[in-house]
């Protein structure tokens, strides 16, 4: 047994899983798998993001990793029976397998069984990890020893009472430009669920549209096969289906409205390792997708996230954004309280990071239709309703590009990051989609976000070579030529609705009072919602 001093690792507390409590303990021999991070040369603020984009290369060599950190984290680990391997630099990052008891003794930690009734049983730890003296200020997070779910989104299929959207009425409503996307790619990020072919193929044929080259990619999550799913046991593959709702969102929505583009679906576990494999995955893929679409999400604030995974997963966002990535990250389907429930304004993470291009939702009402802010009675869906996130920060400072002035409704909070950028289509008429073979129109924050990415998509493949790969939320606050700025010109403006939350019965949970559309940028729709061709020819 190796036995020295040990240091805390700064950012790993992680309290008792929200309504969980602990029943056992994992057998001491059972094999699990780690994500390691590691230091690296310090990154550029959130307000120098709009430098001009790194090549893979140069990022690598200017902001990867040491060899020598890399070799010395090795050593250590390998020193208390880990196996360490798939060690990347560029990603400041390493995986390493071992047994239950190895990691207790490793990391500092009593990993334990769990239970909630949100999550069934799951193995987590409380408190802080320590890592042995030699490895101090070298490690910079573990994560996959606890593996309590940390992403949430939570639309569900909707029977609306007028016909939900296709994509032509889309592309109409939203003045996508022409073309398809040919020569991009798109990248779609799923944490659970799995893909069924045979849904895209009968969407697609429905409304005469090529089926686009989908490739799933593991990042850590198994690519289960719609037999596979059957064979499960009922409750595990009733989750799966659930999931694999939002996954086929996805895709049925970027394969309608950029049917050209390569679509990759990268698969990951809903944890905090899930994310940062994921992300790992995305910015180190061949080619570069021009966009990635991220529908998942949970309050920045949640105690369920630990600092240190925050951090890392923000890093890696910003490595997305510096190689030229559009990260497109739904703002939430709760409200301003983003379903924490304590009377306080909330934003959804990862679409408070100043290195994604968040995206608000909207709905259509009255005769003839107008786009308003989406919401729904009582305005979070554990009422049964739901409605677009958006407000300010309490993580994030708002960067200097972001030229907007909006108050947070939380008291003495930062002058924070806010969000959304823009917005699209979330509430009703919803989304026409299929799954299993069967209509299911849809909507949310996790609709929109897909739109804009295949937007962007269809967007970048008219645009000059040079300009394709560009990280574009920052644009969106400078100057256009007719003197706005680049959102305001190129957008709609939403100026109807607000996303409170109604107070329950007894005020429990207590109400939240929202943020309010108006002229111009506001944080409830952004800049709006997108006129296609007219940003087309603004980024260009």
């Amino acid at each position: 047994m190796v036995t020295e001093g040990r240091e805390e690792l700064p950012g790993s507390y992680r309290p008792l899983a929200s309504g969980a409590q602990r029943i056992g303990t994992p057998s001491p021999d059972e094999e699990i798998e780690v994500t390691v991070t590691l230091r690296g040369p310090q990154l550029p603020t959130a307000d120098d993001v709009t430098a001009a984009r790194l090549d893979a290369g140069t990022y690598a060599a200017r902001y990867g990793a040491s060899a020598d950190d890399a070799a010395k984290v090795k050593e250590e680990l390998e020193r208390f029976g880990l196996q360490v391997y798939d060690v990347s630099l560029p990603t400041r990052s390493l995986h390493a397998r071992g047994t239950i008891q190895q990691m207790n003794s490793v990391f500092g930690v009593a990993l334990g069984t769990y239970q909630s009734s949100a999550q069934g049983q799951f193995r987590a730890r409380e408190g802080s990890i320590t890592v042995p003296a030699p490895l101090d200020g070298i490690i910079t997070g573990v994560f996959g020893l606890d593996d309590r779910r940390v992403a949430r989104r939570a639309t569900t299929t909707t029977q609306t009472g007028s016909a939900a959207l296709t994509p032509a009425d889309l592309e109409a409503r939203y003045q996508f430009p022409q073309g398809d996307g040919t020569g991009q790619t798109v990248a779609i990020a799923e944490l659970g669920g799995a893909y069924f072919p045979a849904d895209v193929q009968a969407f697609c044929q429905k409304y005469g549209l090529p089926v686009p080259a989908i490739t799933p990619v593991s990042a850590g999550y198994p690519l289960l096969t719609p037999e596979q799913i059957q064979r499960m046991p009922k409750q595990e593959r009733q989750n799966v289906l659930d999931d694999s709702v939002e996954v086929m969102m996805d895709i049925e929505i970027a394969a309608a409205l950029c049917p050209a583009a390569a679509i990759s679906v990268y698969f990951a576990n809903f944890t905090q390792k899930g994310w940062i494999d994921l992300l790992n995955a995305v910015a180190t893929a061949q080619p570069l997708p021009v966009v990635l679409s991220i529908s998942w999400g949970l309050a920045e604030d949640a105690t369920d996230w630990s600092g240190s995974a925050v951090q890392e997963i923000n890093q890696r966002l910003q490595a997305a954004a510096m190689l030229g990535i559009t990260v497109c990250a739904a703002a939430g389907d709760d409200g301003a309280g983003d379903q924490m429930q304590d009377g306080h304004a909330h934003v959804n993470f990862p679409a408070s990071s100043p290195f994604v291009l968040s995206v608000g939702g909207t709905m259509l009402t009255g005769t003839p239709p107008e786009e308003v802010v989406w919401w729904q009675p009582p305005g979070y869906r554990a009422g049964g309703g739901g409605s677009t996130g958006g407000g300010v920060s309490t993580v994030f400072p708002r960067p200097a590009w972001q030229t907007v002035q909006v108050a947070s409704l939380n008291a003495g909070s930062i002058d924070g990051r806010v969000i959304p950028d823009i917005a699209a289509l979330a509430g009703p008429p919803y989304y026409d989609l299929i799954f299993q073979g069967q209509d299911s129109p849809n909507g949310g924050t996790s609709a929109a976000t897909p739109l804009w990415a295949a937007l962007l998509a269809r967007i970048a493949a008219g645009l000059p070579a040079a300009n394709q790969l560009r990280f574009l939320t920052p644009l969106l606050y400078g100057t256009a030529q007719n003197g706005q700025p680049v959102g305001q010109a190129g957008c709609t403006d939403i100026t109807s609705g607000d996303n409170h939350n109604d107070p329950g019965n007894n005020n429990d949970p207590p109400g939240v009072p929202g943020y309010t559309a108006g002229q111009g940028y506001d944080a409830v729709s952004g800049w709006g919602t997108p006129i296609g061709t007219q940003l087309q020819q603004l980024l260009a």
